[in-house]
């Protein structure tokens, strides 16, 4: 029997076709956020590496980034919204509980009757569902995917709560899978990991009863982030070395072989620890949390889209895509361009 998308796994590789991003229109600075709380630029920069980020306003929505940013990767990968098989939406701040937010990009974007969902893995949500969708291309079922990173985290901050607003942004990052008869492109490794006992230091809880006993840091507002910023430190700096080192082993290949490191930005003191731990140039790991802040899904596929852009990837390089966050959850993709 002949089933339509059916070839052999084998037989075909995955590339990425095309990039995209979209950002908020409100551009907001550490010294603009110093009027309202007690902070300043020089204190965010030093801890975080952070000098801006984009907040969506006037009614903006996760939707309306995710849409701009899958519209720009389709326009950049030659292909049309109906050429659209799937769509994966990472957030960890949807739209609405129901329907979910990857349905209604479809709708907007023109994709009818493309299939979609919503992956909820904070920080690690974009890795995980490029790992997904390159296995679900693969396995021959599905052409072209579009996976985008999307989130408004401006509306799940308390604004008035300095340790945790001044860290994040909001943004959208999006690629487009696609398969290819040329069978050494696409994800050569992939991981995925979860430690659910140490959600209470990175969670947001909608009722009291959600609150752990021994919680000393809840800012005192429900539906908004609350985070042991010591422990996420301590998590991030000992996860992200191990994670490369378990990808470079199971490949048999050293940190030198890789062309570039796409990492989520969560803080640039543990990327440049990181990158100065792995013995790496500057360029092999880069950093944009200076400019975008912490988006979480969206970190990596930012990233992404502006070294495309800058040409900085070529044909046979090795990428490590690398995601850290909320749950707590931890995930890398190898992939070969």
């Amino acid at each position: 029997m002949n089933l339509p998308n059916s070839d052999s796994p084998s037989k075909r590789g995955v590339k990425i076709l095309g990039t995209g991003l979209t950002l908020p229109n409100h551009l907001l600075t550490n010294d603009e956020l110093s009027k309202t709380i007690d902070t300043n630029d020089a204190w965010i920069q030093q801890r975080t590496g952070i000098r801006q980020r984009y907040v969506v306003q006037n009614g903006q929505t996760v939707r309306d980034l995710a849409v701009g940013a899958v519209s720009q990767a389709l326009e950049n990968a030659g292909l049309e919204p109906k050429d659209l098989d799937f769509l994966i939406c990472c957030t960890m701040t949807p739209e609405m509980v129901c329907p979910n937010t990857g349905a209604r990009i479809v709708a907007d974007l023109g994709a009818v009757p493309a299939g979609a969902m919503d992956l909820s893995a904070a920080c690690s949500g974009f890795v995980f569902g490029l790992n997904i969708g390159h296995d679900l291309i693969k396995s021959g079922s599905y052409k072209n995917i579009a996976v985008v990173g999307a989130e408004t985290l401006s509306e799940m901050v308390n604004w008035k709560d300095r340790r945790t607003c001044v860290l994040f942004g909001d943004g959208a990052g999006a690629v487009i899978l696609s398969a290819t008869d040329q069978t050494q492109c696409g994800c050569v490794y992939q991981a995925m990991h979860s430690n659910g006992n140490g959600w209470k230091d990175l969670f947001v809880p909608r009722r009291e009863y959600q609150l752990p006993d021994e919680n000393a840091l809840f800012n005192g507002s429900l539906d908004t982030l609350q985070m042991n910023g010591r422990e996420v430190y301590k998590f991030a700096v000992s996860t992200f070395k191990a994670t490369v080192d378990q990808a470079l082993k199971a490949c048999n290949l050293k940190a030198d072989d890789l062309a570039m490191i796409v990492a989520h930005q969560s803080n640039a003191r543990i990327l440049e620890s990181a990158r100065e731990k792995l013995g790496l140039p500057k360029e092999k790991l880069y950093i944009n949390i200076d400019r975008f802040a912490n988006t979480s899904a969206a970190s990596v596929p930012l990233c992404l889209h502006e070294l495309n852009e800058a040409g900085r990837i070529k044909t046979g390089d090795l990428v490590l895509f690398i995601g850290m966050g909320g749950g707590l959850t931890w995930g890398s993709n190898l992939w070969r361009w």
